[in-house]
């Protein structure tokens, strides 16, 4: 029997700490602030304004997650961040390891601490970044251990927690998580995973090979990728700057992918020989970044605000359900979203080409040969089949080799050119193909800027309209209001379906249920102006809401059995259903409609 294992273990640690001041007991409300692009408001969190200028040791609690390979350490005194993510197999800390708690009023609600993994949901730099949350840990049936963190956030009541899975025998880190609105409106979140890793002259990003433009915050401006042209956050980089290499950007910069089809994003070290991989599937996980600030002065002195020895970071941001900040996703009324993501330190392989969570691969020339380079994260029994063909398919090579957890190979093929179009390199494991990269002809296309929303009455659609205020609901736009342009709409068309529901929707969650029920009516009656059965019953749903807060529990019990006739909403309008006959004291009644519900949201 193998003797590889992971472990769990809690213990108490000393960190020197720069402790924070009190917290203001009237929270701010902080209507007009702008944050990361969308609304700076915290209600009801309160806020921090002060930071001591005097170092002291304090005692936290940290959960170890290890096996042979890596080390994990997880604070969950301070937002369930992960703190540490060494590599044991060659001493490497893969993640920034910073040393001291320094935090810098940067946060939403003030603290703010740079280094290892923080985790931003429901929106950037979360605001519950630096508080405490609920953390379990447990040993699994097939020997790994997981410690999930988690909380019900303040602001707009979701749940999100984030499962950290160590396994005996792979050298990588699994974050499996979830994200649940409980409450009877829609809501909407981002999440983007925030590693930091240390940089200097050797280091750069290491992004997709089919990414050739980047944006910043909110699409307001765009720059070609790696090799920046033009001006970019005012910076002239002409007649063309490697903006993939921390040392060639001189301001805070910050930088993301404008599409790729791949599942990897990551940093190299050239000086060390080593790197951070962070894998996701891109059709969940789409968010790829870069944040800086800078090779200058300015950022060494934001350096020395948020450390004390380690020095200059970036943060190579993973968003799920996102590619840009800021860029929320509706979670609907009792909905759940899950999703997996995968860090693992990898060495020796240089810019990678493609990976998945199990190996990384990286095709280069060097001495006038094709030369493969593989990194394992896991360990194969049996050995993989490493093929190269040229681009024209006519002349291919195969190689066999084995490999272990954490261990690298490099494989030379002569004869073929590893940059010609078409050149392809395929691992196969077993029969199968497990890994692939193929050179392709990339054409180099930078998109144009998002532009401004236009005001209310230079809006051309009804359509049009509804969208805009869609948009800013989902966005939490922190200047515009939804309701001008619903109301815009309403003033062309009072009997709209969408914009009436919408501008309900927009006053129940202000609390005006009476106000709202008016509008829910008008949205019932132009869905039902041909026949009683419409398309999309969500007015009748959201009509019971009303009608139930105002008391009128017979008309909502029947805008909700109503709503139920439209599958989108069986589940939620069951559920309802449900509430008002435990409400009644009907149980065998209540039981039937709570079996009907969870037919249709089985996990809630």
């Amino acid at each position: 029997m193998s003797q590889i294992r992971a472990f769990a273990r809690t213990e108490k640690v000393m960190i020197p700490t720069y402790e924070i001041g009190e917290y203001n007991k009237n929270p701010m409300f902080l209507e007009k602030r702008v944050y990361q692009g969308s609304s700076g408001r915290v209600y009801p969190h309160p806020v921090c304004e002060s930071i001591s200028d005097e170092k002291k040791n304090k005692e936290y609690t940290a959960v170890y997650l290890e096996n042979d390979y890596i080390l994990v350490m997880i604070l969950p005194e301070i937002g369930g961040r992960i703190q540490r993510l060494y590599d044991k197999t060659n001493g490497y800390d893969a993640v920034y390891y910073n040393e001291v708690i320094k935090p810098a009023l940067v946060g939403l609600a003030g603290p703010w601490i740079s280094g290892g993994i923080e985790f931003n949901w429901p929106q950037h730099h979360r605001p519950s970044t630096f508080d405490p949350v609920q953390y379990y840990v447990k040993e699994n049936g097939d020997g790994s251990v997981t410690c999930t963190v988690g909380e019900t956030e303040k602001m707009f009541h979701t749940k999100g927690t984030a499962a950290f899975t160590v396994y005996p025998d792979k050298a990588y880190l699994e974050i499996k998580g979830r994200v649940y609105n409980p409450t009877e409106e829609p809501k909407t979140f981002l999440w983007w995973a925030n590693p930091a890793v240390a940089v200097g002259d050797t280091t750069r990003s290491i992004f997709p090979p089919d990414v050739t433009a980047v944006y910043d915050h909110g699409k307001r401006d765009v720059s070609s990728f790696p090799i920046a042209k033009g001006v970019y956050y005012k910076v002239d980089y002409a007649p063309g700057t490697d903006i993939s290499r921390y040392k060639n950007i001189p301001v805070p910069t910050s930088y993301m992918a404008h599409h790729s089809d791949y599942d990897f994003i990551g940093n190299y070290d050239d000086g060390v020989n080593a790197g951070l991989l962070h894998v996701a599937d891109h059709h969940v996980s789409p968010g790829k970044k870069q944040w800086t600030w800078g090779n200058g002065d300015f950022g060494r002195a934001w350096d020395r605000n948020l450390t004390d020895e380690n020095g200059p970071y970036i943060e190579l941001m993973t968003g799920v359900f996102t590619d840009n900040q800021p860029d929320f996703t509706f979670l609907k009324p009792f909905e759940e979203k899950t999703f997996t993501q995968y860090f693992m330190p990898y060495k020796a392989v240089g810019a990678i080409k493609n990976a998945t969570k199990d190996l990384a691969i990286n095709l280069e020339n060097s001495d006038g040969k094709a030369v493969v380079t593989i990194y394992s994260s896991r360990n194969y029994i049996n050995p993989l089949k490493v093929t190269v063909t040229d681009g024209a398919g006519n002349r291919s090579d195969s190689r066999e080799i084995n490999l272990g957890t954490a261990e690298t190979a490099t494989l030379g093929f002569d004869g073929f050119d590893a940059y010609a179009t078409g050149t392809c390199v395929s691992v196969e494991y077993c029969g199968d193909e497990i890994l692939a990269y193929t050179v392709k002809e990339v054409e180099p296309v930078v998109p144009e800027p998002a532009k401004p929303m236009k005001e209310p009455s230079e809006v051309e659609t009804l359509d049009e309209l509804f969208l805009c205020g869609t948009h800013l609901e989902q966005y939490r736009h922190a200047t515009f209001k939804p309701a001008d342009y619903y109301k815009e709409g309403l003033h062309r068309d009072p009997g709209d379906m969408r914009l009436n529901n919408a501008y309900g929707k927009l006053l129940y969650s202000h609390g005006r249920f009476k106000d709202s029920s008016v509008y829910f009516r008008r949205a019932v009656k132009r869905a039902t102006m041909f026949n009683p059965n419409p398309y999309d019953c969500e007015p009748f749903f959201n009509l019971g809401l009303s009608l139930k807060k105002m008391g009128d529990t017979d008309g909502a019990f029947d805008a909700f059995y109503k709503s139920t006739w439209d599958g989108n909403f069986r589940g939620r309008g069951f559920y309802e259903l449900a509430l008002i006959e435990t409400a009644r004291g009907n149980w065998n009644e209540a039981l039937a409609f709570s079996e009907e519900s969870l037919l249709y949201g089985l996990h809630n």
